[in-house]
């Protein structure tokens, strides 16, 4: 059994991407990492070269500036990402460029790899999310954060990535998959006010066109973190990879866990699945099979 790990990145420096910790954080479970690389205007390559893996192949790309509705670049390159891996791989490991594993759940993942490989009826592996919020010690609780997400996926170029490349589909058909016991740690939402608003500007124009991006210039250079709906507080540990980061971290941000902000449905909806750890009528990418 062969896992191929696959990600794509472009402007990691520019954007304080923590991608040498996302590769790195799985680097432990696959026998190669494709890394695609989008036209950048910094130092992207450098800093995925420091790496200095054996392990890691890096291919480059130039992002499509056509495609910027809804994110659908990100699933384009995705989709070369995962076409560039070993044709001979059981399994295809996707890693965004803001997201990690721990260590911990490294042997879960590779036993579930193993018990699935000849169960052609798996097309995924279905891995829970913990997402972070403005700094490393809140994580967002409530429904507006995915609870589930797909990341590891056969090796069957029928698979492709969907939409904003958040899941993976069979065109429109959701696919089959188990769920395991690991966790992904995604850290989109985790840098000082001042760059979260300068990645939301930079990134923007992934999601929105020329129309659309006229009003961000009059948007604040500092992102408020006070507007969510519900966090608590993180009391875990995070990612080896990640001990340089939280040492690094150069602000200071407190945030009410106590402060819930929900219309009436959402909140019945909040507490019944803190009391059941029921999520009902959620979006679901993809389809469970027992």
């Amino acid at each position: 059994m062969k896992i191929s790990g696959f990600t794509i990145i472009k402007n990691a420096v520019q954007n304080d991407y923590p991608i040498v910790e996302a590769i790195t954080s799985i680097l432990p479970v696959v026998d190669e990492m494709v890394v695609l690389i989008g036209d950048c205007d910094d130092a992207t390559e450098a800093l995925i070269q420091s790496i200095n893996s054996p392990k890691i192949k890096i291919h480059h790309s130039v992002w499509d500036k056509n495609l910027r509705s809804g994110g659908t670049v990100l699933a384009v390159e995705t989709n070369k990402a995962f076409e560039l891996i070993d044709p001979e791989s059981t399994w295809a490991f996707y890693i965004q460029g803001d997201e990690a594993v721990h260590e911990k759940y490294h042997q879960n993942i590779l036993d579930a790899c193993r018990l699935y490989k000849d169960d052609k009826r798996v097309e995924g592996l279905l891995f829970k999310y913990l997402h972070f919020y403005g700094t490393y010690d809140y994580v967002g609780d409530s429904r507006k954060w995915y609870s589930h997400e797909v990341r590891i996926i056969r090796n069957d170029k029928k698979i492709q990535s969907y939409k904003d490349a958040q899941g993976f589909r069979i065109g429109e058909t959701k696919i089959n998959v188990k769920p395991i016991d690991a966790y992904i740690y995604h850290y989109g939402w985790v840098k000082s006010p001042e760059l979260m608003m300068k990645k939301q500007k930079t990134v923007g124009v992934y999601w929105h066109n020329d129309e659309e991006m006229k009003g961000y210039d009059k948007i604040p250079d500092s992102y408020d973190f006070n507007e969510y709906d519900s966090l608590e507080k993180f009391t875990g540990t995070h990612p080896a990879p990640m001990a340089d980061r939280l040492v690094r971290k150069n602000w200071q941000i407190e945030l009410d866990v106590t402060k819930k902000k929900f219309s009436f449905k959402d909140k019945f909806l909040y507490y019944f699945e803190k009391l059941t750890g029921i999520r009902p009528f959620d979006f679901r990418n993809y389809k469970v099979i027992r």
